[in-house]
């Protein structure tokens, strides 16, 4: 076999198997809501009873630095959620966010503002800010949720008929991701195609291996003894990808996991042009790599030979067309799948070129990174 042969077959392979996941995920992996409008339960402060019972307590909990600019489109979105609390954490911010909540909560009972004490060594911002939050909620499930995730009419009010419809101690949601820039496009939706691609959904609760786990911390449902349990945040303070972290966590100890994605119900646009993915992404790729170099650098590669190369070898060698289609009927599939735009698929063969900035400035940082005007090693 000469080795133009063996790369071509070790490409299809790669994509078949991908591809087979993602069939799989097409029908199994559930979305927020699926099951139609929950029926309604009496408020109390007691906990439910999977799918029978009374309504649990529920905390709406949201760290925030720096969120003046997405605020006034969010905030209004929790508070219509009908928690029992919302707690907005103001984590040492330099812009109007404290102001902005704390004049909302002047018309809104149920919300409350919380000022951040500083912050310890050892410890990440957002961590260490949830672990805050965690301290002062009065909820049977604390549901945390980043600043700039918008949440539809009902939307909680479904997350937690579910958390309590699936026995889980921790339900974890990947909202629809926003993108209006060219580089947002690029880079932020292949976040679906991992996931959909890579993970499947029935063994997540069918095996207990703790690497068929994954979470997304932009939502993540609790019930509060699920979280006392795997310890919460202070269990991983100085963790950035401490959503995969807990999840892992959970399933090592038992805890019952949900993944789902968020369809119409939840939000976001997680990063405001190139500069802002290229930042987000850095800090946390290599941790995503298990913080290995090489590892990070082999995924790279291998995106870039399995989504970019073959519409350039398919010029010399006619076979490779097949594959460059394969790559693109990928992403189609996931997008559909996620809610996103089918031809936006169309960027798919530049993604892992465009991954190459965020590879570089992972691997020049070595681990550190700056992230909202704090530096960690």
């Amino acid at each position: 076999m000469s080795v133009a042969d063996a790369a071509f077959l070790a490409v299809a392979a790669f994509l078949a198997t991908q591809g087979a996941v993602l069939a799989l995920n097409l029908v199994a992996f559930p979305v927020v809501g699926a099951r139609g409008r929950p029926r309604a339960r009496a408020r109390t402060g007691s906990a439910a009873r999977p799918g029978s019972g009374p309504r649990p307590r529920v905390s709406l909990l949201v760290p925030a630095r720096d969120e003046a600019a997405t605020l006034p489109s969010t905030l209004p979105t929790w508070l219509a959620q009908g928690a029992d609390e919302v707690l907005v954490l103001d984590d040492g911010s330099r812009d109007a966010t404290p102001r902005l909540v704390a004049d909302a909560a002047a018309g809104a009972p149920a919300l409350r503002l919380l000022r951040g004490m500083p912050l310890p060594a050892g410890w990440s911002g957002k961590n260490w800010a949830c672990h805050q939050l965690a301290g002062a909620a009065t909820g049977d499930v604390l549901v945390f949720t980043d600043a700039d995730v918008a949440w539809s009419p009902g939307a909680l009010e479904r997350v937690v008929a579910e958390l309590a419809a699936t026995d889980a101690g921790l339900l974890t949601v990947w909202p629809r991701q926003r993108c209006e820039s060219l580089g947002e496009r690029l880079l932020v939706p292949l976040v679906d195609l991992l996931l959909l691609a890579n993970l499947p959904h029935p063994l997540v609760r069918a095996l207990p291996f703790a690497s068929l786990a994954a979470a997304n911390g932009q939502v993540m449902a609790w019930r509060r003894e699920a979280y006392a349990r795997v310890g919460g945040h202070a269990a991983r303070p100085a963790e950035v990808l401490e959503d995969v972290r807990l999840a892992q966590r959970a399933k090592r100890l038992g805890v019952p996991l949900t993944l789902r994605l968020g369809g119409p119900w939840v939000a976001t646009r997680m990063y405001r042009g190139w500069g802002d993915v290229v930042a987000g992404f850095g800090k946390n790729v290599l941790a995503a790599a298990g913080g290995s170099p090489a590892a990070l650098v082999a995924i790279w590669a291998l995106n870039l030979v399995a989504y970019t190369a073959p519409w350039l070898v398919a010029w010399f060698d006619p076979r490779w067309w097949a594959l460059a289609g394969a790559g693109i009927a990928l992403r189609m599939l996931a997008n559909a799948k996620s809610g996103r735009p089918v031809v936006e698929a169309l960027l798919q063969p530049a993604g892992p070129v465009a991954l190459t900035a965020v590879v570089a400035r992972a691997l020049a940082r070595r681990g550190g990174y700056a992230w909202k005007g704090r530096t960690y090693p």
